[in-house]
């Protein structure tokens, strides 16, 4: 008598005879794909220096979040006897992996450039240690940001509550740590941090912008702030708000011009209202106006000025 096999097992059977059938043609498509490597317009990373990684940045984040609020992340009860041990470590553990990122960085830079690397470790550790020591002076930025926003914000219950789940300080911080590095030179690495905000918070800050204290993203959701961008003190903006390049110039052949001042500079205690669009390099809004939502500008705006759009008509149908 024959046995009959379970469900399971017949089809245990079947995939491993389908397998068999097509497994024989991975070696053809391995040798396509790597053939693909020699075509012009693809791109590759081969016989060159290791790029900084970005899941080990995400790490570095974390451990800078740690350390500008202490006792706020991570499982530990931080209080102040235990700090200085805390913070010793979490400072220990960012020099080590942030050094490494940097001088992978700096190696990259060297090798894209063809230029011989002699002191890249040296300077990798170097630079390490100038962002260590501006912490002090990125926490208190980062305070000026929590304060302005709980001020502002009949919302917020509370500081704890705008550090733990605001996405806009969430941000900020990142934002504010991937701008020393970019003063710094150093390349890749606060590009990709800062773009890791984006992809988590829905917020696009160049490393490259300058913002002064005080600054509040609300809601946040859809903001993109170039890199040229110049933003004072005191200044908030609503989701969906663009401060962005009106155009894109370049030289006599065609390539972009990278080094010109194409986003907008926003002075002192402005208020700009969700949707709202403002573009180019020589637009400036003057201190204390207020930007209505959804209005596009491409010229200066005076200080003290408001900008609203016409109120649109609306019409109102009877539901039959």
């Amino acid at each position: 008598m024959t046995k009959k096999l379970s469900g399971q097992k017949r089809c245990t059977i079947l995939n491993s005879m389908v397998d068999n059938t097509y497994r024989p043609e991975i070696p053809e498509i391995i040798d396509l794909v790597v053939n693909s490597c020699s075509e012009r317009g693809c791109f590759d990373h081969l016989e060159a220096a290791v790029i900084p990684s970005k899941e080990a940045l995400i790490e570095i984040i974390d451990l800078i979040k740690d350390i500008l609020f202490p006792g706020y992340f991570g499982d530990q009860t931080v209080d102040r006897n235990t700090l200085p041990y805390h913070l010793g470590n979490e400072i220990t553990e960012l020099f080590g992996k942030l050094s490494e990122q940097i001088t992978n960085s700096i190696i990259h830079e060297c090798n894209r450039r063809d230029e011989e690397c002699t002191e890249c470790i040296d300077r990798g550790h170097e630079e390490t240690i100038r962002f260590l020591r501006k912490i002090p002076e990125i926490r208190s930025m980062l305070a000026s940001d929590i304060i302005a926003t709980y001020e502002g914000d009949p919302a917020a219950k509370s500081h704890d509550e705008i550090i733990f789940s605001y996405p806009g300080i969430f941000a900020m911080t990142v934002y504010r740590s991937a701008h020393e590095l970019h003063k710094q030179g150093i390349s890749i690495i606060p590009r990709i941090m800062t773009e890791y905000a984006h992809s988590v918070a829905g917020i696009d800050i160049h490393p490259g912008a300058k913002i002064g204290k005080g600054f509040v993203i609300d809601h946040g959701t859809g903001v993109v702030i170039g890199e040229t961008c110049e933003i004072g003190d005191n200044v908030r903006i609503y989701q969906g708000v663009t401060l962005g390049s009106l155009s894109f110039p370049k030289d006599e052949s065609g390539k972009l011009v990278r080094d010109k001042k194409r986003h907008p500079t926003i002075e002192n205690d402005v208020i700009i209202y969700s949707n709202a669009t403002i573009l180019g390099g020589d637009t400036v809004i003057g201190t204390r106006s207020v930007i209505g939502g959804n209005v596009w500008i491409t010229k200066s705006v005076p200080p003290d000025t408001k900008v609203i759009i016409e109120e649109p008509r609306l019409i109102f149908k009877e539901k039959k």
